[in-house]
């Protein structure tokens, strides 16, 4: 039968045991192993059922176990231990409390999905793992950081197979009482909400639901409540769920409703508010609308609270690809906004201009959310150092007349976070050498001295560790392959050869990741036969564990994940080779360590970061990828392989793969399982092993979300905070008004004549010439401005490359037609071809960058000609 309403019953625990609900409801037990181990001691058993969630656990044990645990003089000698522990860890100052700058009081940090734990499946992939890892990380350094997403009554779906290997999908309801969060609340009880004004006079309102996690609360909104009709209920339904108006209810949620809950949430707790806002890609870009609409309120005009707005913003861009970014018709926002829906105030012209797409190549009736994202954000950034050479290139477009690397976006290199990733039996190994104390600073501030002894580590030591996570890989896969197989349909009497299936002294390769069609699944299916041969060798073999999930709507990652199981089931290498379905965290936390090798081959450089092989390597997992995302910046031959690329622009992309498949046979066949197998003096795999200390010792301290969030704190948060505390009332006109002036007065701006004290086009170098320049400034005056040599290489084309920037000082008072003459030296420091330009920019001290109003004015056409190139 069937029940008609549904309750959750939970228990009361004994006095003695209380301490266990509060480390239930902070989530740093999903990376504090003493904290497991003390619930795992509750029930054994039970533990293992609720699959390691400590909230599903307390709901299932007897009373009378209760009741046996409460009297248990050592259990509650544990408790009260681990207990301590938690209160001096979230009270007790931290990296950031010992900094001596001026830094942010809070942050606020959006994203429309966070990957914390298994038992909070708030996440679908890679943007969701590293959000997750960045509050993990930010708690463990003592950062202020208020985390802001949505809470997803399906979250994102489970994947099993179809008999003929094709994936389904199944949206689990996800009941938040059951769920390791909490209700925010009024002083009177009542549910704290958040409520967005609909076109029609409807409105969306949203219950705020609080994850501890560590020291750092994560706020989750959530639209199935009662006030709302059946439309808004949905509009948390799924991650990534719904069509274009789905869509937009969801990131106007999270970007303006998120600012109003962290609103709330100061309130109510007497938290700092946050001077610096983050948005985790452009899903919550809305943030800024509504913080422009807080401050218009409070007696500020748009485009001054704009510029105070973008002073305390940061962007972070994650996609490489047009296609990964939302775009929303012009028509479907501007309903959405002005004076019968959300913030009337603003003129819905003002919030359109944000994000269209305005510029060479945009389509001038969509709105990018992106885009939006880097107009109301004073400081972006990129992934990785490749991303963010990508990124720039793919917004250049709003920074017209500037040469792609002066693009005011920089990057930071994502991090993962090490005490969740690294296995229990990789940090024991490490504590064994330098203590728990220490391992555990190694793991989440880092600092290389803290991983040299690793170097330390005997040989028999890392092997047997190695061997070790090998083997329960192996049992883990056969359990999940077994779960799986009847998924699918199988009876038991046809499972019998799941007992044979991989071998914990082979050579193990992993490759886990969502199914774009750009990280190629398939491509080691190019050559079947000679895959075929690697799996099978009689000496040196090798086996795959695969896993990933297809987006519902992309058919033909579907169609690739069957390509590939259809192989796996072959008899005559399904020993060899498994896919693993519902790739998720508890997966990738026993995949990782177990692996020896991770595999990683998109499409170069459509990769923006690629934690995942990061993780593995935490665990001593070699990487041999494609050089892109994080693998350009930090690959060295002690660390993996690096598989060529054929990227040539007339590169046919069949043609492509099959080139870059061969390469990866080649790899396989004639430098990693050979180090793998060969054997020294020892009997062990001696180069293998100094491959894997220098893959920790070496690599372990950058890979780091430690790294990571220091970074963001010294390069972004940090000038952020101070720039947002500059522009009080008054600055932020003045701000405004200087901009506005200097935009009306840019057409005027001229580089009218050059002349340079060289009669020759040739010089020796090392040589220094002097350069006159006469100039318009449009009714500007020289401290509105800045006139620069820009000088370096030239190519066939006299493009300017490498180049120096040199700024020019102007010389005495305007002319009588109002021009100025700007001198300064220019220097001939590189031989060959040489050129030299000049160009003018605005100039301001609050400006971030010379490049923010995307505004230059350089020599016309016919004094280019006039000037030709200085020398060859």
């Amino acid at each position: 039968m069937k029940a008609i309403r549904r309750f959750t019953v939970r228990p009361v625990l004994p006095e003695p045991l209380r301490p266990l609900s509060d480390l239930a409801r902070n989530l740093r037990w999903s990376w504090h192993a003493e904290t497991r181990d003390l619930f795992q001691s509750v029930d054994p058993g039970r533990w293992s059922a609720s699959g390691g969630d400590p909230v599903r656990l307390l709901g299932s044990v007897p009373p009378a176990r209760l009741a046996e645990l409460a009297g248990d003089r050592r259990f509650l000698r544990r408790l009260a231990a681990v207990a301590g522990d938690l209160h001096d860890y979230t009270t007790g100052d931290r990296w950031y409390q010992a900094q001596t700058e001026a830094l942010p009081a809070a942050i606020a940090y959006f994203s429309p999905e966070f990957g914390i734990t298994a038992a909070l499946p708030q996440y679908s992939g890679g943007l969701g793992i590293l959000a997750g890892d960045h509050l993990k990380a930010a708690s463990d350094l003592g950062v202020p950081l208020i985390g802001v997403g949505l809470l997803y009554r399906h979250g994102y779906f489970r994947q099993t197979l179809s008999r003929d290997g094709w994936q389904q999908e199944h949206y689990p309801v996800l009941d938040p009482n059951e769920l390791p969060v909490a209700q925010l609340e009024e002083p009177g009880g009542a549910p704290a909400q958040v409520a967005l004004a609909l076109p029609g006079g409807r409105q969306l309102h949203a219950r705020i639901w609080l994850a501890q996690v560590g020291r750092v609360p994560l706020l989750l909104l959530d639209s199935d409540v009662e006030e709302n009709d059946l439309g808004e209920r949905g509009v948390t339904d799924r991650l990534y769920g719904g069509g274009s108006e789905h869509r937009l209810l969801q990131e106007m949620l999270l970007g303006i409703g998120g600012v109003r809950a962290v609103r709330t949430y100061c309130r109510l707790t007497g938290h700092p508010e946050p001077e610096v806002f983050h948005t985790n890609e452009g899903h919550a870009g809305f943030l800024g609308l509504e913080r422009i609409a807080e401050l218009c309120d409070g007696g500020l005009d748009f485009d001054s609270a704009l510029e105070s707005v973008r002073a305390g913003t940061v962007f972070t861009t994650h996609t490489p690809v047009p296609a990964g970014i939302d775009r929303f018709d012009r028509e479907l926002v501007a309903r959405h906004f002005g004076p019968d829906a959300e913030l009337p105030r603003i003129d819905v012209d003002r919030v359109l201009r944000l994000g269209m797409e305005t510029y060479p190549g945009g389509e001038p009736n969509l709105f990018n959310m992106a885009v939006m994202g880097l107009r109301l954000a004073q400081r972006a950034n990129g992934v990785s150092l490749l991303h963010g050479n990508v990124s720039r290139e793919m917004f250049s477009g709003l920074w017209p007349g500037f040469d792609a690397d002066e693009v005011p976006i920089t990057s930071v290199t994502n991090g993962v976070h090490a005490p969740t990733w690294v296995a229990p039996e990789v940090f024991r190994l490490g504590a064994r050498q330098i203590g728990v104390q220490r391992a555990e600073d190694a793991m989440s501030v880092g600092g290389s001295e803290r991983w040299d002894s690793v170097a330390d580590i005997p040989d028999q030591d890392i092997w047997d560790l190695r061997r070790v996570l090998r083997e329960q890989l192996v049992e883990e896969v056969r359990e999940r392959l077994r779960a799986s197989w009847r998924q699918r349909g199988a009876g038991t009497a046809e499972l019998g050869w799941i007992d044979g299936v991989l071998d914990p002294d082979v050579l193990t390769i992993g490759f886990a990741r969502r199914v774009p069609s750009y990280k190629r699944l398939t491509l080691m299916l190019r050559d079947r036969d000679r895959l075929m041969d690697l799996l099978l060798h009689p000496e040196r073999p090798i086996q795959i564990v695969v896993a990933g999930k297809a987006h519902p709507a992309d058919d033909g990652g579907k169609r690739l994940v069957q390509e590939l199981v259809r192989f796996t089931d072959d008899p005559r290498v399904r020993h060899r080779i498994v896919f693993l379905p519902d790739y998720g965290m508890a997966m990738a936390q026993k995949l990782y360590p177990g692996c020896d090798i991770w595999l990683n081959n998109p499409l170069r450089p459509l990769e923006a970061c690629g934690t995942s092989g990061m993780k593995a390597a935490l665990n001593g997992c070699l990487n041999l990828s494609v050089l892109d995302g994080w693998w350009d910046e930090w690959f060295q031959p002690d660390f993996g392989w690096a598989i060529p690329t054929a990227d040539g622009a007339g590169t046919d992309p069949d043609h492509r793969d099959d080139i870059e498949a061969a390469a990866l046979y080649e790899l396989l066949e004639q430098r990693v399982t050979p180090r793998f197998y060969e054997r020294g003096r020892s009997g062990l795999p001696d180069r293998w092993i100094e491959m894997v200390r220098h893959t920790l010792g070496l690599l372990g301290p950058k890979v780091l979300a430690g790294r990571m969030v220091r970074e963001y704190v010294e390069r972004l948060y940090t000038p952020a905070a101070v720039a947002h505390r500059a522009l009080g009332p008054d600055t932020a006109r003045d701000l405004a008004e200087w901009k506005a002036r200097v935009r009306a007065a840019w057409p005027g701006v001229t580089v009218d004549h050059v002349e340079t004290s060289a009669s020759e086009t040739l010089a020796e170098l090392g040589t220094t010439l002097g350069l006159r320049v006469r100039v318009g400034l449009g009714g500007l005056g020289p401290d509105d401005v800045e006139v620069q040599v820009v000088s370096g290489r030239v190519d066939e084309q006299d493009r300017i490359g490498d180049a120096t920037v040199v700024p020019l000082k102007a010389v005495g008072s305007a002319e009588q037609d109002g021009r100025w003459v700007y001198e300064g030296p220019l220097s001939l420091d590189r031989t060959g071809p040489f050129g030299y330009t000049v160009r003018i920019l605005p100039a301001h001290r609050l400006l971030a960058s010379s490049a923010e109003l995307g505004l230059v004015a350089g020599p016309s056409e016919e004094l280019v000609a006039a000037g030709g190139l200085l020398m060859r």
